[in-house]
């Protein structure tokens, strides 16, 4: 197939990028900067240096395109409205009307779990749980708009597959393992809440897994799929094992999650008006605090999807690549 991936430069895209090269297909990789992904370029990918806001170029990039993984966009704990607008829904936008205009049989959007998190406790929750009345950050809400696009899109013709990836790790992740031990490091990770949450997490290749899956699987189109590593765990003992194995303190300072969300309300008023990302806001807050699990029923029975790498074998490749590094 010849596949176009936007935000192949990224995290989960090269991954992916690397994966669909050696399944044997054609790719054509999207990016703002082709230089965190020169292997890839010497793998055999298509570099289009592209930014999701170039509607022109984003269009004219799905031309002889069997199928598009949408996963580029801007995901952040804080930023402004109009640029999480911009990119992940214009960004969005561009991409189905290129694929409508160049007869691209497949989009694959990458959402997440997020659009429908209301910043109280999710146990087993499906992907039919309604969209909260307010959302918990503006890149929840910018991605949900998203899914609202990609599902008119279907209505028009367009194979379509949204999948909700939770909590993605791995080698080369810059924002879910990293965050968590430079904090530890800097002595600024208090366990939030009374430490009970369990949580879903998912290995980088597994999130791949399952979209190689979804390039052809036959009863997904107009679906959504919440993709996790299965595994409900709770969440402060995995951070703990992981500071442990870094020879890290894991004493950490208890805070109520109350006390934390006022704080973060303080630090988000003073970013409004300085600018500057605060150092922790109410949506961060609750993501560590709360429980968030997931039923991926069907991701199982659509898909076939069956987790390939546990969690427990995620962190260690993922801290071993990560020493490698540093």
């Amino acid at each position: 197939m010849h596949v176009l991936v936007t935000g192949g430069t990224g995290f989960l895209g090269q991954h992916l990028v690397r994966k669909l090269l050696a399944e044997g297909h054609t790719v054509a990789l999207m990016g703002r900067t082709m230089s965190p992904a020169q292997a890839l370029l010497d793998a055999g990918a298509r570099p289009l240096v592209l930014d999701l806001c170039d509607n022109v170029g984003v269009q004219a990039a799905c031309q002889g395109m069997d199928v598009v993984i949408h996963a580029g966009a801007l995901s952040a704990p804080w930023g402004r409205k109009a640029d999480f607008y911009a990119i992940n829904v214009g960004g969005t936008e561009a991409i189905i009307a290129g694929c409508l205009k160049h007869g691209v049989r497949r989009l694959i959007y990458i959402s997440s779990p997020s659009v429908v998190f209301d910043g109280r406790d999710q146990h087993n929750a499906r992907e039919d749980v309604p969209y909260p009345q307010r959302f918990t950050s503006t890149y929840s809400e910018s991605k949900k708009i998203g899914e609202d696009r990609v599902r008119a899109a279907t209505r028009e013709g367009l194979e379509t597959v949204i999948v909700r990836p939770k909590a993605i790790f791995g080698p080369g992740d810059q924002a879910l393992l990293p965050r968590l031990i430079a904090a530890a490091r800097q002595g600024r990770l208090p366990q939030i809440g009374d430490g009970q949450n369990r949580v879903d997490l998912t290995y980088v290749e597994n999130v791949v897994h399952a979209l190689c899956l979804a390039l052809s699987a036959p009863a997904v189109v107009g679906k959504v799929y919440t993709i996790t590593n299965d595994e409900h765990v709770m969440l402060w003992e995995v951070i703990r094992q992981v500071l442990q194995r870094l020879s890290l303190p894991v004493n950490l300072r208890h805070v109520s999650l109350r006390a934390v969300l006022l704080v973060a309300s303080m630090l988000e008023a003073r970013a409004a008006l300085t600018g500057q990302e605060p150092l922790l806001t109410r949506y961060s807050a609750t993501i560590l605090a709360r429980t968030q699990t997931y039923d991926i029923s069907a991701a199982k029975r659509d898909l076939a999807y069956t987790p390939l790498v546990s969690i427990e074998e995620g962190i260690e490749r993922t801290l071993s690549a990560w020493e490698e590094r540093v």
